[in-house]
């Protein structure tokens, strides 16, 4: 996959109606913190389309982003971070809850667990939740260059363990540094575009 264009289309808070796109939609969800900004710009060849906040947190919106006219990037907002109220909390879950139930063109869902440390409470609610609403959730393993090469097998396992996975489900460590990692993440975009088409035909 060759990214070209990439625009910010479209972007909804707690009250704003979810857009109904014709393009498939591929949705990133992870904590705050976790490196979604940078895996998206990454991705995207942009330096800070996708806007990495100083204070975690901060993205309290759904952030659609086409590309090459044909999919959509979906920022779901970070999710846990300690300084945010309950409040807060309960209805950005809600506005995440609202996007995996409803969406029609939502085709996959990235989640982004940080490769050094253990899941949290919440990863692991995450997973579940995205797993519920009938996804089988993509882990992407961040924050790859944090740790020694030889460490990457006994943390993937964790995050395995952690999570407790189906079967068969694919991690993919990836770093920001050296963007290990995004061969991977654009192979199953394309497969993602090819199955679309087909049942298209």
């Amino acid at each position: 996959m060759v990214i070209k264009n990439v625009e910010l289309e479209t972007v909804c808070g707690i009250t704003s109606k979810l857009p109904e796109n014709e393009h498939i939609e591929i949705a990133f969800a992870g904590k705050s913190n976790v490196g979604k900004s940078s895996l998206i710009n990454g991705l995207m060849n942009r330096k800070s389309l996708a806007r990495t906040s100083a204070q975690p947190g901060k993205t309290q919106t759904i952030n659609y982003y086409h590309i090459n006219d044909e999919m959509y990037f979906v920022d779901l907002p970070g999710y846990g971070y300690a300084k945010v109220s309950e409040k807060e909390k309960a209805k950005w879950g809600k506005m995440i809850e609202n996007y995996l139930h409803t969406s029609k063109k939502l085709r996959a869902v990235f989640l982004l667990i940080d490769i050094r440390h253990e899941p949290s409470g919440n990863d692991r609610m995450m997973y579940e939740w995205i797993a519920y609403q009938g996804y089988a959730p993509v882990i992407i393993a961040t924050k790859l260059d944090k740790i020694n090469k030889s460490q990457v097998p006994k943390h993937l396992k964790m995050i395995r363990e952690g999570l407790n996975v189906a079967k068969g489900t694919v991690i993919i460590p990836y770093s920001a540094l050296t963007k290990q990692g995004r061969e991977e993440i654009y192979g199953l975009l394309d497969s993602y575009l090819e199955k679309e088409a087909q049942a298209n035909e």
